[in-house]
């Protein structure tokens, strides 16, 4: 990994380790875990002994206090060896820095610790089968009972639902305001009322198995995040930092796109001329490229405002907009280079573009991106 803006000796460092660690244990794996669907959080222990579940965490809550470049750079090294188990990893983050940002300190030291040494994993349960981009639309409930809440509704395409602990649930405590009705709260998986789907079956990133959640259950007041109609805040500032995630994961892939498609030009011939020599894939090379190292800029741009604790949604939106789009040309493109063998599922090209379609739909399409930025814009 060579030094860019904003990255320190210090990140390399941390993003070189776990390279070595991807490429290693995680990369000889991700054919099978993809043909079989088997679930990435078989690594969990082996990520939380690198320090990866808890890299988004200070010290104080059991993290390592990573930089958001070295976290970049991270998700980037293992979404280029395994993008299901770097989606793992993200929707973990969700849960984990909705606790960090909404909690109060009885809550992170109830499950922080836990979730950075990877005997917690988490969940985040905010969309819903009719309010995925419009979180206003939500239906789930959470009504005052007793010293707590019963929580009523159905959450979908729930990540790390089935292995997790906990999943933060998002719901309405005041349904009539709107986003300001919406709130926040950590409810232990096994809590009784709690009933996680089977898994959806998946085009892509198969190894990140995403579930339906039912919900009637109560749950204690402690287990609120914050005050009352906190919620969607507490939820757009994760995003934001998902967003990265996001574009970290899109660089990883398209790194091995890129990668894959120049040793298939370097080697494959058509007639007595190698597919190197020809100068429209000459071309088409310069393209992925460039695209590629300009989404690296707005993500560790947008990392690089984060560290520095300044408004970085905008920038965050940009990244994840430039980077989830651009990993769809660069992936579609290198396939579009092996011909017919990039079709089949002899060629890992074929798992990175299915792998890659979900990053511009996720954590906020692009239109939603785009909507985000364009209201920046125009405040």
């Amino acid at each position: 990994m060579r030094k860019r803006m904003g990255v320190t000796d210090a990140d390399v460092e941390i993003s070189e380790a776990i390279r070595r660690f991807a490429q290693a244990e995680l990369a000889p794996h991700a054919a099978e875990i993809d043909r079989e669907e088997i679930s990435t959080t078989r690594y969990v222990p082996a990520l939380a002994d690198l320090g990866v579940m808890g890299m988004n965490l200070p010290e104080r809550w059991g993290g390592v206090g990573a930089s958001p470049a070295a976290i970049v750079l991270a998700l980037a090294e293992i979404a280029a060896a395994c993008a299901s188990t770097s989606s793992m990893i993200g929707a973990h983050y969700l849960a984990t820095d909705s606790i960090l940002i909404g909690g109060d300190d009885a809550l992170r030291a109830r499950y922080l610790p836990d979730a950075a040494t990877g005997v917690k994993l988490g969940a985040f349960a905010l969309t819903e089968p009719q309010a995925g981009s419009n979180p206003a639309g939500m239906t789930t409930l959470a009504v005052r009972e007793r010293d707590g809440y019963r929580l009523r509704g159905v959450k979908h395409f729930i990540s790390n639902a089935a292995a997790a602990q906990f999943i933060v649930v998002y719901a309405k405590t005041a349904p009539e305001l709107g986003t300001r009705g919406i709130s926040a709260f950590v409810v232990d998986r096994d809590t009784p009322g709690v009933s996680v789907s089977s898994a959806e079956m998946l085009m892509g990133i198969r190894g990140a198995p995403a579930h339906e959640v039912a919900l009637d259950c109560f749950v204690p007041a402690m287990n609120r995040l914050g005050e009352e109609g906190t919620g969607f805040r507490t939820a757009m500032k994760v995003l934001d930092n998902s967003r990265l995630d996001v574009a970290a994961t899109s660089l990883g892939l398209a790194e091995a796109a890129l990668a894959d498609a120049v040793e298939w030009a370097k080697t494959r011939h058509v007639g007595n001329e190698l597919l190197a020599d020809k100068q429209g894939l000459q071309w088409k090379f310069a393209d992925m490229k460039t695209h590629l190292e300009a989404a690296w800029l707005l993500t560790l741009q947008a990392a690089v405002r984060r560290a520095a604790g300044e408004p970085f949604t905008e920038a965050a939106s940009m990244a994840k907009l430039y980077a989830s789009e651009m990993v769809g040309f660069v992936a579609d493109a290198a396939l579009q280079m092996h011909g017919g063998y990039g079709f089949t599922r002899e060629m890992r090209i074929e798992r990175l573009v299915r792998d890659a379609r979900i990053l511009r739909i996720y954590e906020g399409s692009s239109e939603i991106q785009r909507t985000v930025i364009a209201r920046s814009i125009l405040a």
